[in-house]
């Protein structure tokens, strides 16, 4: 027999009758949602579920990077700093996220991984165009990427917008300028379609305000916020890179990279260079 005190009893107020109402499924679309797990091994093997589902999230918190990361531009673009930070700070807890499933595909064996690799056949993360749309608003811009989503006629429009408009890094270097700190007009007017290159006046710029940061005090906190995204994306990167090492070894991709070498390349990356280089000027 059923304890009654084991059981917490449906308040009265709680609806039942849900026909004809907006309810959390529809909301959500949840119906196209979690119809959109489609296994293609043959036999089925267990562990497809976890490779689908761990990529797909990723999309979607990718999905509300690209959502935070323009807004923020946009913020720093009208020089309205609060609420851009306000916006960088989600976009670290998402960062945070994204690092932290990586242990859920770790899960994964070599030999589980191999029962499944033959049927994502050339799909790559790689591939990934919400990725790659994160790198160019961060200002990792690449014209050579475009070229990738040339299939997808959509994507490609898209990165290639994003190709030519400022990235954030852009518009927080033109934003110190209207302060009236002596950005060079080399670097405001430069190619939008390169990443960015570090440049010794950027990174004077950057040591003035290092030197007294409560004279700066908003820029100062822009540019610590834009070092903890870079060095949370840093952190992402490594752990992509440990779970493919733990996962294929130094195999290649399934997209045609040498995978763990191709990776390993990438930490050599940055989005804001002076940020890093003014830590040798701090205090000298």
């Amino acid at each position: 027999m059923e304890s009654e005190e084991n059981r917490r009893a449906l308040e009265e107020s709680v609806r039942r009758d849900l026909a004809g109402t907006l309810t959390y499924a529809d909301y959500l679309h949840l119906d196209e949602l979690l119809g959109a797990q489609v296994p293609l091994s043959s036999p089925p093997q267990h562990d497809e579920m976890l490779f689908i589902v761990q990529h797909q999230t990723t999309e979607l918190w990718l999905k509300l990077l690209v959502h935070e990361l323009r807004s923020a531009r946009d913020l720093v673009a009208a020089d309205a700093l609060g609420p851009a930070l306000k916006r960088l700070a989600r976009v670290k807890h998402v960062q945070h996220t994204l690092t932290e499933q990586w242990s859920v595909l770790a899960t994964l064996t070599p030999s589980e991984y191999a029962q499944i690799r033959p049927f994502l056949a050339t799909s790559s993360g790689f591939q990934s165009a919400q990725y790659r749309e994160v790198e160019f608003l961060l200002g990792n811009k690449d014209p050579q990427m475009v070229e990738v989503f040339t299939h997808d006629p959509t994507a490609r429009a898209t990165l290639e917008r994003l190709l030519h408009e400022p990235s954030l890094y852009d518009e927080f270097l033109a934003h110190l300028a209207r302060l009236g700190h002596p950005v060079p007009r080399e670097v405001l007017e430069g190619d939008r379609t390169r990443a960015h290159r570090s440049h010794p006046g950027v990174v004077e710029v950057f040591r003035a305000v290092y030197a007294d940061p409560d004279a700066h005090w908003g820029v100062y906190e822009t540019c610590e916020e834009l070092v903890d995204l870079e060095d949370a994306f840093q952190q992402w990167r490594f752990r992509h890179l440990q779970v493919v090492q733990r996962t294929i070894g130094h195999r290649t991709g399934t997209g045609g990279s040498s995978g763990v070498d191709f990776l390993r390349r990438a930490l050599d990356l940055t989005f804001f260079p002076e940020l890093y280089e003014v830590r040798d000027r701090v205090g000298g």
